[in-house]
């Protein structure tokens, strides 16, 4: 009698995970363990046995655009979209550029004072904070930049 010959795929639980490729050359119960993990991102990237070590820094393509920072908290990784954008404000975002935009006038107290002027910000873009206008109610020639407008009664 032969022996039964048992065939496991090792690949079949996807051992390797996400962003890498499996490859189970002997599917034979005598040679378990030889599974092969490659790096999608650089296929020269390869481990036998478990998944391999990707290197990718998400940051190198710029995702963020030119008016922001990133920061890829481990670009040894290969985790997709675990980069982080930053504006000068603060404001920051996951996996993609974020919203940098802020309406100063949207702010509690309102910078224009407590009654008497109204608030304008022309542009909520981050890149031109500070350029909200204060207009007197009772004269819309009495204009202040970036602050209270001195209105008169």
């Amino acid at each position: 009698d032969l022996p039964a010959t048992c065939e496991i795929d090792e690949c079949a639980s996807d051992p390797c995970g996400a962003g890498q490729t499996c490859e189970d050359p002997d599917r034979s119960y005598t040679s378990q363990h030889d599974f092969l993990c490659t790096c999608d991102i650089d296929t020269t990237l390869i481990q036998v046995d478990g998944p391999a070590t990707c290197s990718k820094d998400e940051c190198q393509s710029n995702p963020c655009g030119a008016d922001q920072t990133c920061d890829d908290p481990d670009p040894r990784r290969d985790s997709l979209n675990d980069f982080t954008c930053t504006c000068s404000n603060g404001v920051s975002a996951t996996g993609g550029p974020a919203t940098c935009e802020v309406d100063e006038c949207g702010v509690d107290p309102n910078p224009c004072g407590l009654a008497g002027q109204t608030c304008e910000d022309p542009n909520t873009s981050y890149k031109s904070q500070h350029d909200f206008r204060c207009t007197c109610d009772n004269n819309s020639s009495l204009t202040q930049i970036d602050g209270p407008a001195t209105c008169f009664k």
